[in-house]
């Protein structure tokens, strides 16, 4: 007899019957349940559902099975046990700190869920006559209005469905406005701080990314930029507050730098959630900014929804801004204004971002946040992330590294580096020995302009009594890991699955089922 342990490897018993190496028969570890694989319960020859074969061919006709398809075969008790223990192997927000830097993985309350799950929102369909969804056009149309308001723009599209998708559109914006002018500027210039997605983005819009180095405290060499700035610039691309955990104190300035120059401002607002009621990126002379909602405004991400990005336009970029756009008119009614009615509004737009308008479960639970906060409450979100972001700075800086402590505060997100560890020992020793300490890893190696990086971000639903118990369990294993404790190496030793060999598992990975 054999059981399993929490590799999933089958240990041969010992002498007196019982399994080695602290094993359970069942492979459990008390209540941390053991589950194989779907297909290593449940046999290919049994089926927990009964079909009559004759109706079901009749049905189907050529498309009927007549083949094994080598489906596993549960019963419904045996289903659910499945995923349900699975779930329990999921680390959630409902659960604990989510301390990833530049996602905000913040608590998303259930009013939020509640309103999204209402019939009139949750069973709208896109292709609904607008007539019958007036009141689903209202919301969007009030977000719109919200976020005008709280970034000082001009416009606002609502159709990007990303963070990604929503820098696409602003840089589309950016292309059809010099296109407009007649100038053929082909370059975009990317800060070092500037999130990933940035150059990537500007390359696949046509353009070429040139970098614009960083201070040694973290933030937009000024000098640099404007040595770079010429007729070819097309503009900048520039993430503020910055991955490094800075807000650009000299944003206004670089604005009116490039502006001077004939170029345009993209700002990502990745990390709107550190400013958010207390600055407004319209005053600092952006151009252009993506908002995630699934960031800023609370609604689920990382696998529990889709993200939406909408799009701040200044004055500038308005008129070039994607269709459709949803208008209200002087009788209370709305209307979804499509090509061949945009009007003046949008006399040179670049035309459709998506097939239908935006995400409206996305918008219902964005509205619903702001809403049940008021404006008050959303310049305290960005109060008190910031304020936890910075007890959890102080509170670490002195067992580990932090490159720009000295920059003055940071904004929602706390930087760390692996310099000082023992030999041997890297941010990865860290981030999964958290996992023993029952937290989902720091966001790790990124930005990459710090070696090692580790980027925190406690957010601001999170009490001081949580950042207490979670700085307490980084700041052991940061002395561990100074320290040069052996077992730190091959930790988790309490999770479900012990280490993997990250560099084979991407090398050599294992992508479909063989039984």
């Amino acid at each position: 007899m054999t059981a399993l342990n929490r590799a999933g490897w089958r240990p041969e018993m010992n002498a007196a019957g019982g399994a080695d190496d602290n094993v359970t028969f069942t492979g459990n570890r008390a209540l941390m349940l053991e589950e194989p694989l779907i297909f290593e319960i449940g046999g290919t020859g049994t089926t927990g559902v009964d079909f009559d074969e004759a109706a079901l061919a009749a049905d189907l006709g050529a498309l009927a099975r007549t083949a094994p398809i080598g489906l596993p075969g549960l019963s419904e008790s045996e289903t659910v046990r499945h995923y349900t223990r699975l779930s329990r192997q999921n680390y959630a927000i409902d659960l604990g700190l989510f301390p990833l830097g530049s996602c905000t993985m913040k608590h998303n309350p259930r009013l939020n869920e509640k309103v999204a799950r209402m019939p009139g929102f949750a069973d709208v369909h896109p292709l609904q006559p607008q007539e019958t969804v007036q009141g689903a056009l209202a919301v969007i149309n009030e977000l719109a209005v919200w976020l005008i308001k709280l970034t000082g723009m001009y416009g606002v599209a609502m159709s990007p469905k990303a963070g990604a998708h929503g820098e696409l559109c602003g840089i589309l914006c950016i292309k059809a406005a010099l296109e407009a002018r007649g100038e053929d500027r082909r370059v975009l210039l990317v800060p070092e701080s500037a999130h990933g997605t940035n150059p990537a983005t500007a390359a696949f819009a046509g353009f070429t990314v040139e970098d614009i180095p960083a201070t040694a405290e973290g933030r937009v060499d000024l000098e640099a930029l404007r040595a770079r700035l010429g007729p070819d610039v097309a503009g900048v691309m520039i993430t503020n507050p910055n991955t490094c955990g800075l807000f650009e104190r000299d944003m206004k300035a670089i604005s009116d730098a490039v502006h001077a120059a004939g170029g345009y401002v993209y700002c990502d607002g990745a990390n709107f959630n550190a400013i958010v009621g207390r600055v407004r990126p319209g005053d600092l002379g952006i151009d252009a900014m993506h908002i995630n909602l699934h960031k800023t405004f609370s609604t689920p991400h990382g696998g529990g929804g889709p993200g939406s990005g909408p799009v701040v336009l200044s004055e500038a970029l308005a008129p070039y801004g994607p269709l459709p756009f949803v208008a209200r008119y002087a009788d209370g009614t709305h209307k979804l204004v499509e090509e061949e009615n945009a009007g003046e509004e949008h006399p040179e737009t670049f035309g459709r971002m998506t097939a239908f308008h935006g995400q409206m479960g996305m918008f219902t639970r964005a509205l619903t946040y702001i809403l049940s906060h008021g404006a008050d409450g959303l310049k305290q979100v960005a109060e008190d992330a910031v304020l936890n972001a910075n007890y959890v700075l102080r509170s670490l800086e002195d067992v580990l590294d932090a490159p720009f402590a000295a920059s003055g505060p940071c904004m929602h997100e706390a930087l760390f580096s692996d310099k000082g560890l023992a030999e041997g020992f890297s941010t990865l020793d860290i981030a999964k020995g958290l996992i023993d300490e029952g937290y989902h890893p720091m966001t790790v190696y990124f930005p990459l302009v710090v070696h090692g990086a580790m980027l925190v971000e406690p957010t601001e639903t999170e009490s001081k009594a949580v950042l207490d118990q979670f700085v307490g369990a980084l700041r052991s294993i940061a002395l561990r890991a100074k320290n040069g404790d052996p077992a730190l190496k091959t930790a988790p030793h309490f999770a479900p699955r012990a280490r993997l060999d990250e560099t084979l598992a991407a090398r050599k990975p294992i992508l479909a089922w063989e039984g």
